[in-house]
């Protein structure tokens, strides 16, 4: 929005900023604009949400994305390890043996006339394993983590009501308590994997559950959304996956805002903001760059270069599926403050039944 650098959102409580040239400055400016607020719950948490939380010592410390401070680096360079180009490389096999495994299980049931959703016969799991590979984390049940993902995203970016955010705290609290027993474990034994090398590096058991807490979420579930958001776009046609990837990214990433808050009195563009502003940064769908969807500067998402690598594996694998199917319903969207993707595709061979919802 040319002229308007940055507008106030009375429904929302954020200073908007939808040009991708002043988000940009904004992201490579941690001092004038942090990203105190970047974790924080979108809807004020309840008293009685935070009672259930605090019950199991929920907390969530500067880490990696709500950090400015000095502790970051040492604790992204840990991390950044585990992501480095080699290993990210290595995995590919990994994560094309898994797509191909999930691809042919729903053509097969596509075959036999069923109607399949997309999201989780195929994008759902392999993210969560690839990155667990990468983590050196065994033992880790999927489908509880894929849905503690869900909710804790829902918890800190959507607008649940009074019960539904009580629901929401209650398996927040679940997974931070499964986080304190992989903290505690890790203490007694060393290792190599995340935990390990988080104890390793000194951090409380706050920081190591906060560290995981958001990398576990972060590093697979907005991937299987950006997998889903890509299959959505392909539906019907061939479409080469790494152009496919690009422009999801510029016009419809998972992630497509982020959060900062400026530290004093400030001017962006022509608008005087206050200390203490909350912004809305636009990533995505803004005539940006395609990599701006993974934010810029000292807090650049780790797995950029693997959620790409993902996503275009996984449209090279379902290509022939995708090019053979029909939506039986207009996708239903997971629609939070930063994240959306369809929340499933339902599917049927194309000409099988119904009208055609694709696109």
């Amino acid at each position: 929005m040319s002229g308007c650098p940055a507008r106030y959102d009375e429904a929302l409580g954020y200073w908007v900023v939808d040009d991708p040239g002043l988000a940009r400055a904004v992201l490579l400016d941690p001092e004038t604009f942090r990203p105190d607020n970047a974790v924080l719950a979108h809807t004020p948490l309840s008293v009685k949400a935070l009672r259930v939380l605090s019950a199991v010592g929920f907390a969530l410390p500067p880490t990696l994305a709500n950090n400015a401070g000095a502790s970051h680096r040492p604790i992204r360079a840990a991390v950044a390890r585990f992501f480095s180009p080699a290993r990210v490389a290595a995995v590919e096999p990994l994560a094309r043996e898994l797509n191909t495994t999930r691809v042919a299980a729903t053509s097969a049931r596509l075959a036999a006339g069923e109607e399949v959703d997309l999201v989780q016969s195929i994008a759902a799991e392999p993210p969560a394993l690839v990155v667990l590979h990468l983590l050196g984390l065994e033992d880790v049940d999927v489908p509880s983590l894929k849905a503690w993902s869900l909710d804790s995203l829902e918890l800190f970016w959507g607008t649940p009501d009074a019960d539904r955010q009580l629901e929401l705290a209650h398996t927040a609290a679940e997974f931070y308590a499964w986080l304190r027993t992989r903290t505690t474990a890790a203490r007694r034994t060393s290792g190599t994997d995340l935990f390990g090398v988080l104890v390793d590096l000194g951090l409380s058991d706050e920081e190591i559950c906060a560290t995981a807490y958001f990398l576990l979420i972060a590093g697979q579930e907005t991937t299987t959304q950006l997998i889903s958001t890509a299959f959505h776009r392909s539906l019907g046609h061939r479409i080469d996956p790494s152009e496919t990837v690009e422009d999801v990214l510029r016009n419809a990433s998972s992630v497509p805002t982020w959060r900062r808050i400026t530290a004093t009195a400030t001017t962006l563009g022509d608008v005087q903001l206050p200390p203490s502003s909350p912004l809305l940064l636009t990533l995505t769908a803004n005539n940006g760059p395609a990599d701006q969807a993974f934010g810029l500067g000292l807090h650049r998402c780790l797995g950029a270069t693997l959620a790409r690598l993902e996503t275009r594996v996984a449209l090279e694998c379902a290509q022939d599926v995708l090019t053979r199917v029909r939506l039986t319903e207009d996708p239903p969207m997971i629609d939070l403050l930063s994240f959306r993707a369809p929340k499933r595709l339902l599917v049927v061979t194309d000409g099988n039944t119904g009208d055609n919802w694709r696109h």
